[in-house]
């Protein structure tokens, strides 16, 4: 495997790309839920990031979770208050140029943005005496810095979620609209790479007949994964849009289970 640590996104930062890549839109929110709180995470001069977080106890497991390219952090209001009632934390971050979040999103800067987002989480933990384990979720295009940081800081983070996850960069690009023949991986996202470094916890999602991204890619995602405790959830008769809205038991129990906290006890 050729090294990514550092790798040079800008095969992938060209306009036709991004535009295929990213969608981003403004933030009209109602009123912000009453035990949520939104947050500014400042990433680069002049850009900040808005999130919200979902509070339960201090020692719950918290989810940070980086969503799909068409979607924003307020989207995942009754998500993240499900959430919080399995006894879970959840903290959702729009990308540059979603929400009320400024600059304009790409490649490069949605992975480096990763990074500064998971500083920020670990400090802002810290200082509320958030003690629970970090567990990083990923979304489809998501998945992209979920496992950006499974595979640069896996020493800060407790386990992965992937959700409608991709494993190849040139095959998502074409049923995205973007013309052209073979894409080159070593210039793609690398997600088969950067799993294969990590070990840790990791749980899989992905519906039997979503559109987009296939349930093949979920498989290879496992396949590649080296972490003895994995598993790869199939949500039946789920469309790359309805996984949750079809499969929520099975998804959430899936969650609920792999978040035990006993899980990440014996791994201390």
């Amino acid at each position: 495997m050729t090294d990514v640590m550092f790798q040079d996104m800008a095969a992938l930062d060209q306009p036709a790309l991004l535009a295929a890549l990213f969608h981003p839109r403004p933030s009209f929110p109602p009123a912000v839920p009453a035990l949520a709180q939104d947050l500014d995470i400042p990433v680069a001069e002049g850009v900040v990031l808005g999130a919200r977080w979902h509070p339960a106890r201090a020692e719950a497991a918290t989810l940070l979770c980086f969503h799909g390219n068409g979607e924003l952090a307020e989207d995942y209001d009754d998500l993240g208050a499900v959430y919080v009632q399995r006894g879970l934390q959840f903290l959702v971050v729009d990308y540059r140029g979603y929400g009320h979040s400024t600059g304009h999103p790409t490649v490069t800067t949605m992975l480096a943005d990763s990074r500064v987002i998971l500083d920020f989480v670990t400090a802002w933990r810290h200082q509320h005496g958030q003690t629970g384990p970090l567990i990083v979720l990923g979304r489809s295009l998501g998945s992209a810095p979920a496992l950006e940081l499974a595979y640069r800081r896996p020493e800060t983070i407790a386990g992965l979620i992937l959700d409608s996850a991709f494993a190849h960069t040139g095959p998502l690009l074409r049923r995205l609209g973007v013309p052209g023949g073979s894409f080159d991986e070593t210039q793609g996202f690398r997600q088969l790479d950067k799993i294969r470094t990590f070990a840790k916890p990791t749980l899989i999602l992905h519906a039997e007949h979503d559109h987009l991204i296939p349930f093949s890619d979920g498989r290879a995602l496992y396949d590649a994964s080296p972490a003895r405790d994995k598993r790869l959830v199939q949500i039946r008769g789920a469309d790359h849009n309805t996984i949750f809205a079809v499969g929520w038991r099975p998804y959430l129990e899936a969650v609920q289970q792999f978040t035990d906290p006993a899980r990440f006890q014996s791994l201390a």
